[in-house]
């Protein structure tokens, strides 16, 4: 049985994932200044509810999922131990909130970066705890991003890369697992993180298609519509230049002539080393 983090161990953990490093390019402090509030209630392990009456969705970051009233949802491994776990960084503290460049999402709930106050000893003047980097140091978290929503992502992404080598919470489960090429057919309708090589790149009409097979009819391919793909060329990918080299992709499978993930914004797509 996974071992479940105890307050004081989550603190030190807390320490290794301050925002003001030299070693981030980026930091929640240049975000607009949300005010400060306090954590009256945690829904799970991404979802906040402040003294004030404000949901806070953390954002760019997706813990696992609890039913929340849905009939028929089945929680995800580790949901339970996810908002227990926030709820152990969180709960009854005051948080600032830094937000995200679409401050609301659809719910109605505010979207922003999180930060706790120093800790005392465990922490520099001046310095923040970023409680999304230390949600995803601690496994319990993956990166999620949106086109309109994805400051941060790097500095999140290389947090997630170091639990996943650790195997760290959800990475010691095969649910959360790395798919390939060959095994995400089965995962239609799911949130999945896919590795392979890039077969081919094919450009028809208005969209880019990024193949990781031969047969286009049935093999995993990623989609990048033509409108979506400027943003791309912005972060330094060339799409038609992937072929051969080595990938890795998230999204939400589809099923269209095989098992598709449809790529908006280029953080989504990590290039990795031949």
């Amino acid at each position: 049985m996974l071992r479940f983090l105890s307050f004081f161990a989550a603190l030190v953990m807390l320490a290794l994932v301050m925002v003001v490093s030299p070693a981030f390019a980026a930091d929640p402090m240049d975000l607009t200044d949300g005010g400060t509030a306090t954590v009256k209630a945690v829904i799970d392990g991404d979802t906040v509810i402040l003294d004030d009456g404000r949901q806070v969705r953390l954002v760019g970051i997706q813990a696992p999922k609890l039913p929340l009233g849905r009939e028929g949802f089945a929680a995800w491994p580790l949901s339970t131990e996810a908002k227990v776990h926030l709820e152990s960084l969180v709960l009854g503290h005051a948080v600032e909130l830094r937000l995200a460049a679409q401050a609301m999402d659809r719910h109605g709930r505010l979207l922003a970066h999180v930060l706790l106050p120093s800790q005392g000893s465990l922490s520099g003047p001046g310095d923040r705890v970023w409680v999304q980097g230390a949600m995803l140091a601690a496994g319990l978290a993956r990166v999620y991003t949106f086109p309109d929503n994805r400051l941060l992502a790097t500095e999140m992404l290389a947090l997630e890369r170091q639990a996943r080598a650790d195997g760290s919470g959800l990475w010691a489960l095969p649910y959360y697992a790395l798919r390939n090429e060959d095994n995400v057919r089965f995962d239609a309708g799911s949130f999945q993180i896919v590795e392979g090589r890039v077969f081919s790149v094919t450009r028809i009409k208005d969209r880019v298609y990024v193949n990781f097979g031969a047969n286009w009819r049935t093999d995993f391919t990623v989609k990048v519509m033509a409108r979506d793909e400027p943003a791309f060329g912005q972060s330094g990918i060339d799409l038609v230049a992937l072929k051969d080299r080595r990938v890795r992709v998230r999204g939400w499978v589809d099923s269209e002539n095989g098992p598709m993930i449809e790529l908006d914004h280029p953080q989504r797509l990590e290039v990795l080393n031949p």
